[in-house]
């Protein structure tokens, strides 16, 4: 047995690509990753202050948090003083020198959040009248978060920021629907900084709270090695069957959503065992990186954690997380099951064999000496599931990391382990935090000149009162939106202004905000700028683009799964008005069954294969049988599967005649 784990371990760590290389790969599509690398006493400063952020964060899920701004801002104040010094103002800088002026933006940061901590009972008192010294420190505090953004997140969603803040000033020079008579640099700075719906908003608030213990979560987990974990048992299981490497991207990719909330990230962390391993046994170097990438988008919107915009969630519709994540249970499967579905035919079609099965992980082995890695992810969805609060389940569920580490010594993390997981978990919320920061910005001013409802109204009349028109300008928008915006701050921004749109329409709440965050996440494999189909090209070594409409094509159920459970809510859990438990139960269950049937339709659909390659009609047949299969109901689903039937009856007919004349 001894021998047979060495064997497992030397086909990972054989092919596994190189640290360095993964580093090079995050840097260059990832910008959270192109970070300083420094040392002396900066690098010990900024290591000290991670620490204490988390250590902060962790006391306040355990004793409460503390009241609205003295929580909020000096969350915000920690991330700015972190990304000045870790991140260079020009992205691709070699040099780990920080300049002075650097150092300046850092304590400009420390200022404009030290300021509701010492004036913090000032300004409670005089809310509404504010002074020149606090328009002056809320410009700062505009202007330090938009250039934080910059650098963190790219220059879309900061040109978004910087129009909505011209809007607020020059409104009465805007076109008749979006006019306004204008407001003065003093409203527009106190407000975004010194109030509690501009940059100090809902985004904030989850961030501080919720959010941020999630992602420190994800980073102990890694370090108990449950990633590595992850992938071995998938790559053991699925590995030997017929196109083996490409199942195992999909399962390790959807395991390990719970512990990264990056595409991109998630892509070269899977991707660097899977990848290799499918061209290995001949995948085409395009859908091989396709794959990964596809799957690894996936991972945000797979329960129970998903991306950090499921958080945001709660407070937007006043309803538990754990209501949230059983919702979205079902549309991560149905997506999922399309790409695992999708690479199945793909291997047939393509005649690829797995991996020998001497040659693969003992998975059984590796289950039975690490089940403990999997209590975390087991207690935090027992926690949320029995009405825990989210901070208080990643709190637990945080302990539980470190409990189960003892157990092996090989796993067992030590004090030095828990202190850079700390640190490694407060750089990890870095980009989360100011793209919550400037989509309150946006948010704030769209409240503040009562932009949301002339929007969502607006959108409503352009599609005519149309609703698939309304849906499909909404997807449009979140994913142009999500090509430059982080998914966190598209998802705030189109639950302001699309989501509301669709709600008027009859479309229930949960189903229209879930249909926005879908959209958001797709961004990342729809072309021309699909970030993590682009990562996954640097490890394939493959053309980007190619890779991106592979991996459009791989994840094309997530472009309708969200149609269907906004016209049919019932594949989020949502109950028609009337219908009894056991009822709705079994619609539930007939439901999911014909949709993942409808799920290999649509993969025999995209890979024009199924008992044998499809003729062009029957890639129109099985994409229609397919749609009409996953929309719930019993005369759409009897069309399904009578098509389906009709072209499975053709080619097991063809394959039969063709075998025959060989014979």
């Amino acid at each position: 047995m001894a021998e047979r784990h060495n064997q497992d371990s030397n086909l990972i760590d054989n092919i596994k690509l190189d640290e360095k290389k993964s580093e090079e790969i995050l840097a260059k599509y990832d910008r959270e990753f192109a970070f300083r690398r420094l040392k002396g006493p900066v690098a010990k400063f900024v290591f000290f202050l991670a620490v204490v952020w988390s250590l902060a964060q962790l006391y306040t899920a355990a004793f409460g948090v503390f009241p609205s701004t003295l929580q909020r801002a000096p969350h915000v104040g920690c991330a700015l003083v972190l990304i000045f010094i870790l991140y260079p103002a020009k992205r691709g800088s070699k040099s780990n020198k920080v300049p002075w002026y650097d150092f300046i933006l850092a304590f400009l940061g420390f200022a404009v959040a030290a300021y509701h901590v010492i004036y913090y009972e000032e300004l409670v008192w005089r809310a509404g009248v504010y002074n020149t010294t606090d328009m002056i420190i809320g410009v700062i505090a505009v202007l330090l978060i938009i250039e934080a953004t910059r650098r963190m997140a790219g220059p879309v969603i900061i040109s978004l920021a910087t129009f909505f803040l011209l809007y607020a000033y020059f409104g009465e020079f805007f076109p008749s629907f979006m006019a306004h008579p204008g407001l003065t640099v003093k409203r527009i700075a106190v407000f975004q900084w010194l109030s509690t719906e501009g940059i100090l908003g809902i985004p904030i608030q989850v961030s501080s709270t919720f959010i941020f213990l999630f992602m420190l979560f994800a980073t102990f987990l890694k370090k108990t090695g449950i990633g590595d974990w992850l992938t071995d048992i998938a790559v053991g299981l699925t590995g030997g069957a017929i196109g083996g490497p490409a199942k195992a991207a999909v399962i390790a990719s959807a395991a390990q959503g719970t512990v990264s909330g990056s595409s991109v990230a998630n892509t070269v962390g899977t991707g660097s065992v899977t990848i290799p391993l499918m061209k290995s046994i001949g995948y085409r170097k395009e859908f091989a990186g396709a794959v990964e990438a596809a799957a690894s988008t996936g991972g945000q919107l797979m329960p129970p954690i998903m991306g950090a915009a499921a958080f945001i969630m709660v407070e937007f519709l006043n309803i538990t997380y754990g209501r949230i994540a059983l919702s979205a249970a079902i549309p991560a499967i149905l997506y999922f099951t399309g790409i695992f579905i999708t690479v199945h035919l793909e291997a047939k079609k393509a005649g690829l064999m797995g991996i020998p099965r001497e040659r693969l992980p003992d998975w059984k082995g590796l289950l039975f000496k690490k089940w403990f890695l999997a209590t975390p992810i087991a207690g935090i969805i027992y926690l949320l599931v029995q009405g825990y609060t989210p901070m208080m389940a990643a709190f637990i569920a945080i302990l539980l990391c470190v409990g189960a580490s003892m157990i092996l010594k090989e796993t067992r993390m030590s004090l030095k382990d828990i202190i850079i997981a700390l640190e490694e978990g407060a750089r990890s919320a870095l980009p989360v935090v100011v793209a919550c920061a400037t989509a309150g910005i946006i948010v704030g001013i769209i409240t503040l000149t009562g932009l949301g409802m002339k929007m969502s109204g607006g959108l409503v009349k352009l599609a005519g009162g149309n609703i698939y028109l309304t849906m499909l300008f909404t997807m449009i928008g979140s994913i142009i939106l999500g090509m430059g915006v982080p998914t966190t701050a598209n998802y705030i921004i189109q639950a302001t202004v699309s989501a509301p749109a669709l709600m008027a329409l009859d479309v229930p709440p949960l189903a229209a905000h879930l249909f926005v965050f879908y959209f958001g996440i797709v961004a990342d494999i729809t072309p021309p700028v699909a970030l993590a189909a682009f990562a996954g090209s640097g490890i394939a070594q493959s053309d980007p683009l190619k890779t991106g409409f592979e991996a459009f094509k791989l994840g094309f159920a997530a472009y309708l799964v969200p149609y269907i459970f906004a016209l049919s809510p019932i594949l989020v859990l949502v109950r028609p008005e009337g219908a009894t438990t056991m009822s709705f139960i079994f619609n539930v269950i007939l439901a999911v069954i014909t949709a993942i049937i409808g799920m290999v339709c649509i993969g025999a659909s995209t890979t024009g294969y199924f008992v044998t390659n499809d003729k062009w009609y029957e890639r129109i047949l099985f994409f229609a049988a397919g749609v009409t299969l996953i929309v719930p109901g019993i005369y759409s689903d009897l069309f399904g599967i009578a098509v389906l039937s009709g072209v499975w009856f053709l080619q097991t007919a063809r394959v039969k005649r063709k075998a025959a004349q060989l014979a």
